[in-house]
């Protein structure tokens, strides 16, 4: 009887050796999409206050479907002639635009982490623009920047237009910090609440029933 036997060597490796990785640079998309917004191939075209937009339709109609059911109607004259945005700042819409594009707020120049007080009212223009056009995302941001910079001066104002736009969560916010004063007298003494007690008695009503409930807890 014969027996055949193989035996296998594993292969002698004398050291590993480290190649060099390849570096892959960060995304640049939100860049590069910002950069369409330009007149190059754009197909709508938007007047606020005299000034023009260029956009185009296939991002507006992703990013907002008000603008999807505005756009996308039958016999709609888009492209042959301007889509006029009444009641908003050239400032406002630009930003608006930027957001619809970027995903990313940016106001004055600063972006979203960046804005601060002193734009808290450009904030109020945006998050009035984002429920105008359904931008979820652009509401909740702009929800969150007001509710990091409620005072005293702002916070009245800022019930107010949380009542009208639906913010639950910012309106609870306004409550809770004006529950949380040692005391009303300078916040009655505010311009904001006192066109709140003018405009909307009920929401200051409703709100000091809500603060006289946590005083209690």
């Amino acid at each position: 009887m014969e027996c055949a036997v193989t035996v296998r060597m594993e292969p002698q490796v004398s050291k590993t050796k480290v190649f060099p990785g390849i570096k892959v640079p960060p995304s640049d998309i939100k860049q590069q999409l910002a950069n369409l917004m330009d007149k190059e191939r754009a197909d709508v075209m938007f007047s606020v206050s005299g000034e023009m937009f260029a956009a185009h339709k296939i991002v507006l109609v992703m990013r907002s479907p008000v603008f999807k059911a505005q756009l996308c109607r039958p016999l709609s004259q888009t492209g042959k002639q301007p889509i006029v945005i009444e009641d908003m700042q050239t400032d406002v819409f630009r930003a608006f635009l930027y957001f619809i594009y970027t995903d990313l707020m940016k106001v004055h120049g600063d972006l979203e982490e960046n804005c601060e007080r002193k734009n808290c009212q450009m904030i109020h223009h945006l998050l009035v623009a984002a429920d105008r056009y359904d931008v979820a995302r652009l509401k909740l941001l702009c929800e969150s920047i007001l509710c990091k910079n409620l005072d005293v001066k702002n916070v009245a104002t800022t019930l107010a237009l949380a009542d009208q736009h639906q913010c639950d969560s910012l309106k609870d916010a306004c409550i809770e910090f004006m529950s949380c004063l040692s005391t009303m007298d300078d916040l009655v003494a505010t311009q904001g609440y006192q066109d709140l007690a003018k405009t909307s008695p009920s929401i200051l009503a409703d709100a000091k029933e809500r603060i006289a409930k946590l005083h209690k807890c």
